[in-house]
C-alpha cells in the first residue's frame, strides 16, 4: 500500500492522461467541495464539459476559485489531466501567491487503457490523438516535475497502486496550535551563555551539565518551556555554549527554537558556501571548529532544521525572528520564510549606512500575539499585539524573555558590552522624544491599546475623532490627567413588582463570577470626581505653588483655579494629619470619589431640564386634575380618567423632589473618597476595599468640613442572613431618598474564568431612577419595556474602560513618559464617545 503524505493547507495537483482515472481518485480521498474539475468548469462557463474551446474562461474562473480557498486556508485538489509544464506552472503561482505547498499526484496507467475507458465514455469521449498527445507529455513531464516547484511529487504506476493508495495529510512542521504552553520566549542570544543562564534561573528552570560542566539542559519545574526567537549565535563570547545547551533543550522537549538570520548564513558557512564572515560569524566558525566534527554535524543539523515560525496555542501566538505580518502566519513559502528571518526594508539606507526596517508592526491588526527579536530594542513593549524581545543584550543592554500567557517581562542586564552596534538601540515607540512630547499620532484612530497585564482595547476612528475633539477643547491640562474612572455598570434588570433594579441581581452576578465576598457603599449624591494631590510640582511638570488637581470623569475642571487651589489645600493638611505620605511613602496621591452637590456640576442641566421638566409637569397635571374633579363634581363617570391623572399628579411631583434633593450649595464642596488610586511607584487595585474604607475614614476624621465618610457593608454572598442584611440597608437609604450602592468584590481586582469581572455594579433606588427614565417609569407597562434594556455593552465598555485605566495608574506610578499615560486616559474617553444609552 502506498501512503501518500499531503500537507492539510495546500494546493494539490492530479497528474494524469484523460481516462487515467483522476476523478475516480478524487471521489475516493477528497472532499466534495475541496476537488475543482476542469471538466465542470467548462460547464459552468459554457454549459458543456467538453467544450474545449471555452478552456481559457474555464481555467481562468478555476485559478480564481482555487486562489480564495487557498487564501482561506483550505485544502485544494485541482482536477485536471496538468500534463503540459505551462498548467502545472501556472497553478503553482496560484499557490505561490498565497504561500501555501504545491503537490502532486501522478497516475501514470498504460496508454491501452486510457482507450478502453474513453470508449466507454459516451458523448464524453476525447479524441484519440489527444490521449496519445497527452500521454506523450506526461512522460516528457515525468522528467521535469522535479524542477518544477513541488513539494512533494507522488507517483502512482498502474491500476494496483492507484487501488491501493492511501492520503495521510498532516499538519505544517511550523502548526504547533494544540500545543498551549505554558511558555517563556526569549529574545535574541547572541553567544550570551552567561546571561541565557542568568536569565533561565530567574524564570525558573535548573540547569543541568554534562561531567565537564558544560551547559546541556534546562527544565523547569512547572512544566513551561522556553521559546528561543532565533539569533542565538555570533557577537557574543560563546555561541557555541549557548548552541549546546539550547540543542539540548530542543532534544529534550524543554524548547522550541526558530531560526534567526544569522542562523541561516551560519549553515551556509558550515556548508562551506560563498558566504562571508563578518558580524561575528568568524568568531563563530572558530567556536564550532574547535568542538570537533561532530559538534559541527550537530550544529549544522540543527540549525537547518529550524523553522521560520511556529503558531502556538490555537493560533493565539506566532513567534518569528523579525515578526510576521497577520496573512504569512501559518504559511509555507520561499517568501514567508525571508519575511521570517530578515524582516520588511523600506529599500532606504539611514545615516549608519543600514537598511531602513519598515516598521510593520505598526500596521499590524491580527488576531495573534507576534513575539520576535532581530532589531535591538531599549525594551520591551506592546505595539498593535507585538513586542520585540530583542534588547540588545551583545550591545551591553539586556536579554528579555516574555512569559506566555501571562504576559509579564523578566530581563538580565549584561554582564558587559561584548560589541558595538551598528547603530544605537531603536525605541518600540519609534524615534525618542522626550518623556512629556504629545503626538497627535497617539490619539488618531483607529488605535490598538495594549496593556501590560490585562489585554488588548481597539479604539475605532469615530470614537478617536469624538475624544479629541472633547479634549483639546474641554478637558484639563494633560500633564496631570492621569486616570479617567470608568462607567459603572448597572445591574441587571430586576422582575420584582414595582422595582427596575434590586441588589438580587448584582448579588447574583458575581455569586456567578465566583466572587464569595462583596462590599456595599453608599452611592453619593455627587458627581464622579478625580483628586491629584501633589507635594513636589516638578514631578508633573507643574510651576511652584502646584498642588494638584481635581476633574470630573469626563476629564473637565470642577472649580475655577483659585476655588481649586484653596480645596486641594485643605485636602493637603488632611493627608499630613492622617499621616498618609510617610504611611505611603509618597510625594503624590491620586484618589477616586465623589465631589458634592451634584448640582455643581450639573446645574444647568437641573435647571434647564429637570426644572422644567418638573414644573411643567405638575402644573398640567394639577390643573388636569382640577378638571376632571369639577367634572366628576357635576356628575360626570370620569372616575378612571381621574384616578390616572392623579397617579400622574403624584409621579411628577416624585420627580421634582427627587431631582431636588441633588440641589445643594456650591460654596460647602465635600468630597468621599471611596479609592486610593496610586502613589509613587505603586498602585492599589489589590488592596481590598476594607484598607480603601480607611483610609477614606481616616480622611473624613481629619477634616470633616471637606471629607466624608461613606457608609458600606461588607457581605459574605454564601451568608443568606448577611445578604439579606444588606437588602435592608439598601432599602432605608433608597427610602429616605438616597441614590442607592454600589457593589464590588471585597478584595478589589479579580478576574473571573472568562477574563476581568466587573469593579463596580450601581443598584439604584426608585426614586431616583425616576430622574433618569422619567416621572412615569414605575407604571407596569413602561417598567415592562424598560427591563428589555441591555447591560451587554454598557458592561463591556466598562471592563475596557477599567483595565485601560489601570494601565494608565500603573503608567504613572513608574513615572513612565506621559504621552504612554496620555494614550490610555484618552482611550477611556473614547470609548465614552461611542453611542450608548446613557441611562444605563
Amino acid at each position: 500500500m502506498s501512503e501518500l503524505q499531503l500537507p492539510e493547507v495546500g494546493l494539490v495537483l492530479l497528474i494524469g492522461v484523460s481516462g487515467s482515472g483522476k476523478s475516480s481518485f478524487s471521489a475516493k480521498h477528497f472532499g466534495r467541495f475541496e476537488v475543482l474539475s476542469s471538466d465542470f468548469f467548462r460547464g459552468l462557463v459554457s454549459n458543456d464539459e467538453t467544450n474545449q474551446k471555452v478552456s481559457k474562461a474555464a481555467f481562468e474562473a478555476l485559478e480564481f476559485v482555487a486562489g480564495k480557498r487557498l487564501e482561506a486556508g483550505l485544502f485544494t485538489v485541482i482536477d485536471a489531466t496538468n500534463v503540459q509544464q505551462s498548467a502545472r506552472q501556472s497553478l503553482i503561482e496560484v499557490a505561490r501567491k498565497y504561500d501555501v505547498l504545491a503537490s502532486a499526484i501522478v497516475l501514470d496507467v498504460p496508454i491501452k487503457l486510457c482507450f478502453e475507458r474513453n470508449e466507454q465514455r459516451g458523448e464524453r469521449r476525447v479524441p484519440p490523438p489527444a490521449i496519445e498527445r497527452q500521454h506523450k507529455e506526461l512522460k516528457r513531464s515525468l522528467k521535469s516535475l522535479r524542477r518544477e516547484g513541488f513539494s512533494r511529487i507522488h507517483v502512482l504506476n498502474g491500476e494496483e497502486q492507484i487501488s491501493e493508495a492511501k492520503i495521510l495529510r498532516h499538519k505544517l512542521l511550523i502548526d504547533f496550535r494544540d500545543d498551549h504552553g505554558p511558555f517563556d520566549v526569549i529574545g535574541d542570544v547572541h553567544g550570551c551563555l552567561d546571561e541565557l543562564q542568568m536569565l533561565l534561573a530567574k524564570l525558573g528552570y535548573s540547569i543541568e551539565c554534562d561531567i565537564e560542566g558544560r551547559a546541556v539542559n534546562a527544565v523547569h519545574a512547572a512544566g513551561r518551556r522556553a521559546v528561543f526567537v532565533g539569533d542565538l549565535v555570533d557577537r557574543g563570547p560563546d555561541s557555541a555554549g549557548v548552541l549546546r545547551l539550547v540543542m539540548g533543550m530542543v532534544r529534550q522537549g524543554n524548547a522550541l527554537a526558530v531560526s534567526g538570520n544569522h542562523e541561516d548564513k551560519l549553515v551556509r558557512a558550515l556548508r562551506e558556501r560563498n558566504v562571508s564572515l563578518t558580524h561575528g560569524l568568524d568568531q563563530t566558525m572558530a567556536q564550532i571548529q574547535a568542538e570537533g566534527p561532530q559538534f559541527r554535524r550537530d550544529v549544522t543539523d540543527f540549525c537547518a532544521s529550524l523553522l521560520s515560525h511556529v503558531v502556538l496555542d490555537d493560533g493565539n501566538l506566532v513567534v518569528a525572528h523579525a515578526g510576521l505580518i497577520e496573512k504569512y502566519q501559518g504559511r509555507a513559502s520561499k517568501r514567508v520564510r525571508a519575511f521570517a528571518l530578515y524582516g520588511q526594508v523600506t529599500g532606504e539606507v539611514d545615516e549608519f549606512g543600514l537598511p531602513v526596517r519598515y516598521p510593520w508592526a505598526n500596521d499590524y491588526r491580527g488576531k495573534a500575539s507576534v513575539l520576535f527579536g532581530h532589531t535591538p530594542m531599549t525594551e520591551v513593549a506592546w505595539i498593535n499585539n507585538t513586542a520585540c524581545l530583542d534588547t540588545g543584550c551583545v550591545f551591553g543592554g539586556e536579554l528579555s524573555a516574555m512569559r506566555y500567557p501571562e504576559r509579564e517581562v523578566l530581563s538580565v542586564a549584561a554582564l558587559k558590552k561584548y560589541t558595538e552596534s551598528g547603530r544605537p538601540l531603536e525605541s518600540p515607540y519609534g524615534p525618542q522624544r522626550e518623556a512629556g512630547v504629545l503626538s497627535i499620532q497617539d490619539v488618531t484612530g483607529p488605535l490598538r491599546l495594549q496593556t501590560s497585564s490585562y489585554g488588548t482595547v481597539r479604539i475605532g476612528a469615530e470614537q478617536a475623532a469624538g475624544a479629541l475633539e472633547t479634549m483639546s477643547r474641554f478637558a484639563t491640562d494633560p500633564r496631570w490627567l492621569r486616570y479617567l474612572p470608568p462607567t459603572m455598570s448597572p445591574a441587571e434588570s430586576s422582575q420584582r413588582p414595582g422595582y427596575l433594579e434590586y441588589p438580587d441581581e448584582a448579588f447574583a452576578y458575581y455569586t456567578k463570577q465566583g466572587v464569595t465576598e462583596v462590599i456595599c457603599e453608599q452611592k453619593h449624591m455627587g458627581s464622579r470626581a478625580v483628586m491629584l494631590l501633589a507635594r513636589d510640582p516638578e514631578r508633573f511638570d507643574a510651576a511652584a505653588g502646584w498642588l494638584g488637581a481635581l476633574h470630573t470623569r469626563a476629564g473637565r475642571d470642577f472649580l475655577d483655579p483659585e476655588a481649586e487651589q484653596a480645596l486641594l489645600s485643605r485636602a493637603h493638611r488632611a493627608a499630613d494629619d492622617c499621616g498618609l505620605w510617610e504611611e505611603l511613602d509618597t510625594d503624590w496621591l491620586l484618589l477616586d470619589g465623589e465631589l458634592l452637590p451634584w448640582s455643581l456640576k450639573a446645574e444647568a442641566l437641573i435647571k434647564n431640564t429637570y426644572a422644567r421638566v418638573g414644573a411643567s409637569g405638575v402644573a398640567a397635571t394639577r390643573a388636569a386634575v382640577q378638571v376632571l374633579e369639577q367634572a366628576a363634581d357635576s356628575g360626570l363617570d370620569v372616575s378612571q380618567l381621574l384616578e390616572g391623572a392623579r397617579g400622574q399628579y403624584d409621579n411628577a411631583k416624585a420627580f421634582r423632589d427627587a431631582y431636588r434633593r441633588y440641589v445643594g450649595d456650591k460654596d460647602q464642596l465635600r468630597f468621599a473618597a471611596f479609592q486610593v488610586l496610586a502613589t509613587e511607584k505603586r498602585t492599589y487595585e489589590s488592596s481590598d476595599h476594607g484598607w480603601h474604607m480607611g483610609v477614606a475614614q481616616r480622611l473624613a476624621a481629619a477634616a470633616p468640613q471637606l471629607f466624608i465618610e461613606t457608609e458600606w457593608v461588607r457581605v459574605k454572598l454564601d451568608s443568606d442572613e448577611e445578604v439579606q442584611r444588606a437588602v435592608r440597608w439598601w432599602e432605608q437609604l433608597t427610602d429616605s431618598g438616597g441614590e442607592g450602592m454600589v457593589v464590588k468584590p471585597w478584595g478589589n481586582l479579580q478576574r473571573g474564568s472568562k477574563g476581568w469581572i466587573q469593579p463596580g455594579i450601581k443598584v439604584r433606588g426608585q426614586e431616583y431612577l425616576r430622574i433618569i427614565y422619567g416621572p412615569d417609569y414605575l407604571e407596569p407597562q413602561n417598567l415592562e419595556r424598560l427591563r428589555r434594556r441591555a447591560t451587554d455593552k454598557k458592561r463591556a465598555r466598562a471592563l475596557q474602560e477599567y483595565i485601560l485605566g489601570l494601565e494608565a495608574l500603573n503608567l504613572t506610578a513608574q513615572d513612565e513618559p506621559l504621552w504612554k499615560v496620555h494614550q490610555m486616559v484618552f482611550g477611556v474617553l473614547a470609548l465614552e464617545s461611542d453611542p450608548i444609552d446613557p441611562r444605563l
